[in-house]
């Protein structure tokens, strides 16, 4: 057998040894796993997990992380004991909201491909006996879920692998990670040197300090979380065979921010309803593996009564039957959270061959390693990562004092009910647009978004709403697609049409590309062919090598060997950096190109609508005509004395430019802008209006309208590919595939009554069964529909009908040919 690379995997608990387990089978053979501590019992937090698994999630990478989890535990088995325990999972509604909630995520279930059920009061008590059910209102069932024998998986996967020839190595830590040119050669033990061409870090809420050896920043914080076991409660006795097992349904009391599940005759209490209690890993101690065990651990801290004590109140009050126990043992167990409560998967921008499987709890631990297995084995994860991406925070979004803060907050959130477009409370304000004092005296209503703040809608534009024509006025929203919401965003969407609106673009992502080597980088990542002169704006794809969409851009060429990007965010920043590093180190003189992250020392406004001409004449002695700046163009002009990159580019579907300057003039340019604007009915508008805009004209959004899971034919952007290039990352999977042949669309959807409005990730249902999910929605205020887009199978046609579910209401919709708003592009080429 061929050899494959040497792979050392950091850490022996749940994740590193499902990621042994899945580099085997896909026939990688050189595998070492460290740990710290003792093989049998590592002492992180894998070893004191209780092991309750809640598939659905938000997030459909995470559902089916978790769904993954569960089918491969399952299939672990030893004398016939599977490593799961499928009891279902059961979550009780004590409010109204909550009940609505539960709703909601039955919807995230059905789009994500798992089976679940509302519940009455009644059916709760008939599944939970033991529930009090004059206090709930009603339930979710999730049939499969259930319980993970985490630390029993560990051991079977130790052992399948060490015969698969797996090398395991207990009771050594790592001191150093060896590297040479900027790639991974070995990890440095007290023992001496272990020769990798790649390392995993899986070291749990280590994970921070592997990550410092080589100056990366893991943005983890531990934190402890509290956990019990009672006494036998008398009602339970004799109903489950073994001391830990389990016959009742997982359950979560998430109005009290708690959950239980069955150790035999006792009862095991998880709660997060006290304080955030971070963990400093200095303070921990030496670790000493001969002295771990399942009661002594570095993961496992003493125990709190005092913060236990509500929630055991809380507990007694569900579960009456625990009237008759008493807490018998306890323990504050250190988990990994991170500033926006998602893992953090991938390579490594600072090291070559150096990946991260960190933050991943129990729930999503074999999906995970199945993830990072098909990356180091295939070049792409099936399920896209983006949700997960090590390097999708921003450099603000990494101190420690940033980490520290979100991190407790997700903590205090993890079971709050939280709308899509919840702002953080804190911190705030941490990076502003040159324009922000000019939108704060406009009444801005701000939103955060990768530490930006971005206005949403303008409380000085309330007026218009009186003035605007009875078309224009929206519907009444419901309570929750109404909240962060104002019909203001409808007066400025009916400006930007009629008249002329500023909009705040900058917090989208800038990056140079310039070199004698930006072309030829450019030219091999994306769809599009770069070889146009300067001047040109060309709207691309950045693929994988599967065809997948990591990234969709617009790329200026604003001299021979500086090209401006707009992105997506970090992730695209990594990408740029690690193949410019590799482009310049193997090529000669005319290869080099050096990427820079300008977003943060430039500002951008978007001037759009049909008298935007008749703003810039009068401020400007460039020529802004057709003829002087054709679509799709940029060039370099003055507006009021400031000088300006103009690109005649439009994300609203109506006449106007991006219109980029340095952020010491964007004050200036705002203020010139507007003022010139006022004899024409100039308003600043905000990201809701724009966002309906948006959809109206049909254009994606990288991230929710496509992933690395979607091909552009798929997604409809099939235009941005130019097959006759030479070649470029994706080219060759792209072979042969077309829109026609697509097993799957992205269709637009229009709903049939007018004014009901969803909000993305709802389930579709097609002919009564469940098809796709909703990835954008807004209402379109020009069309004066909602509008909708989803993925589903190229069976269903135009005008076809659907229903999308929301909070468990069918909502009829049809399938309708999209742009909805200027389909032959009059109002932009004009």
């Amino acid at each position: 057998m061929e050899s494959s690379p040497r792979i050392v995997i950091i850490g022996a608990g749940i994740v590193g040894t499902n990621l042994a387990d899945e580099l085997v089978t896909r026939g990688w053979n050189n595998i070492t796993v460290l740990d710290q501590g003792p093989l049998n019992m590592p002492g992180g937090s894998t070893s004191h997990a209780p092991g309750l698994v809640f598939q659905t999630n938000p997030s459909k990478s995470m559902a089916l992380f978790a769904k993954y989890t569960v089918e491969k535990l399952l299939s672990l088995t030893e004398d016939g004991v599977s490593c799961f325990n499928q009891v279902g999972g059961l979550e009780v509604a004590t409010t109204e909201t909550r009940l609505a909630d539960l709703k909601r995520k039955l919807g995230y279930a059905q789009s994500w491909g798992i089976e679940g059920r509302i519940l009455s009061r009644e059916e709760c008590k008939e599944l939970y006996p033991l529930l009090n059910e004059e206090d709930i209102l009603g339930g979710l069932h999730i049939p499969s879920d259930g319980l993970a024998s985490a630390a029993r998986a560990v051991q079977l996967l130790i052992k399948r692998t060490e015969a698969a020839g797996v090398k395991y190595i207990g009771n050594t830590a790592v001191t150093g990670i060896e590297q040479e040119n900027r790639r991974v050669t070995g990890v440095r033990t007290p023992d001496g040197v272990i020769d990798a061409d790649i390392v995993v870090s899986c070291a749990g809420f280590w994970g921070a300090k592997v990550g410092e050896l080589i100056g990366m920043k893991v943005p983890l914080l531990p934190l402890a979380h509290q956990y019990v076991k009672t006494t036998p409660v008398p009602a339970q006795k004799g109903k489950n065979e073994l001391p830990n097992g389990a016959r009742l349904p997982i359950l979560r009391h998430q109005d009290q921010d708690l959950y239980y599940r069955e150790h035999g005759d006792r009862y095991g209490i998880g709660s997060y309803a006290h304080k955030p209690m971070p963990v400093d890993l200095d303070e921990l101690g030496s670790y000493n593996p001969d002295e771990i065990s399942e009661h002594n651990m570095p993961s496992r801290l003493d125990f709190t009564l005092e913060d236990f004590l509500p929630a055991w109140e809380a507990t007694k009050q569900l579960l009456p039957a625990l009237h008759e126990s008493e807490i018998e043992d306890g323990f504050n167990g250190i988990f990994s959270f991170t500033p926006d409560g998602g893992s953090l998967v991938g390579e490594s921008k600072e090291l070559d061959g150096f990946y991260v499987a960190e933050a991943v709890w129990v729930t999503h631990s074999a999906g995970i390693a199945r993830a990072v297995a098909e990356l180091l084995t295939e070049g792409k994860s099936s399920i896209d990562l983006g949700d997960c991406d090590i390097h999708r925070f921003e450099d603000v979004q990494l101190t420690d004092a940033y980490v520290s803060e979100t991190s407790q907050q997700n903590f205090v959130e993890i079971y709050d009910v939280l709308h899509p477009l919840q702002p953080k409370l804190s911190p705030r304000n941490l990076r502003v647009s040159p324009f922000h004092a000019r939108h704060k005296q406009l009444g801005g209503v701000f939103l955060e978004g990768g530490g930006w703040e971005r206005p949403y809608w303008f409380e000085a534009n309330a007026d218009l709403l009186k003035d605007m024509p009875a078309e224009w006025q929206p519907p009444a929203r419901d309570a929750w697609s109404g909240m962060f919401s104002s019909p203001i965003a409808a007066a400025e969407a009916w400006k930007t049409r009629t008249a002329v609106a500023m909009y705040d673009m900058t917090p989208l992502k800038r990056l140079e590309v310039s070199g004698p080597g930006a072309q030829k980088l450019l030219q091999e990542l994306t769809t599009a062919d770069m070889t146009k002169k300067p001047g040109a704006v060309t709207y691309t794809l950045l693929l994988d090598h599967a065809g997948g969409i990591r990234s969709d851009i617009t790329v200026a060429r604003l001299t021979e060997d500086t090209f401006q990007l707009g992105a997506n965010g970090n992730i695209d920043t990594a990408y740029f950096d690690r193949a410019a590093r590799h482009q310049t180190n193997n090529g000669g003189p005319a290869d080099w190109v050096q990427v820079r992250d300008t977003t943060g020392g430039t500002c951008c406004i978007g001037l759009w609508g049909p008298l935007a001409r008749d703003v810039v004449a009068t401020v400007s002695n460039d020529d802004f005509t057709n003829d002087g700046l054709k679509y799709f163009r940029s060039k370099q002009v003055v507006i009021g004395g400031v000088p300006v990159t103009a690109m005649r580019l439009s994300y609203v579907g109506e006449l106007g430019w991006e219109l980029y300057t340095s952020a010491d003039n964007g004050q200036r340019l705002w203020d010139t802008l507007f003022k010139a604007g006022q004899p024409h009915g100039i308003i600043a508008a905000g990201r809701a209006a724009f966002s309906s805009l948006r959809l109206e004209k049909g254009y994606r959004s990288w991230g929710t309208d496509m992933t690395t899971e979607h091909d552009p034919y798929e997604a409809g952007l099939g235009f941005a590919v130019k097959m006759a290039k030479d070649n470029f990352v994706g080219k060759t999977a792209l072979e042969g595939r077309t829109e026609e042949n697509s097993a799957r669309r992205l269709r637009c959807l229009t709903i049939n009554d007018g004014r009901s409005i969803v909000l993305g990730k709802e389930p579709v249902f097609y002919k009564n069964q469940p098809l796709g999910y909703i990835t954008s929605a807004a209402y379109g205020y020009t069309i004066q529909k909602p509008i909708a887009y989803a993925y589903l199978p190229s069976t269903v046609n135009i005008g076809d009908a659907v229903e999308i579910e929301y909070f468990g209401r069918r909502i009829p919709a049809t399938i309708t040919q999209d742009p909805l708003y200027d389909p032959t592009m009059t109002r932009l080429r004009g």
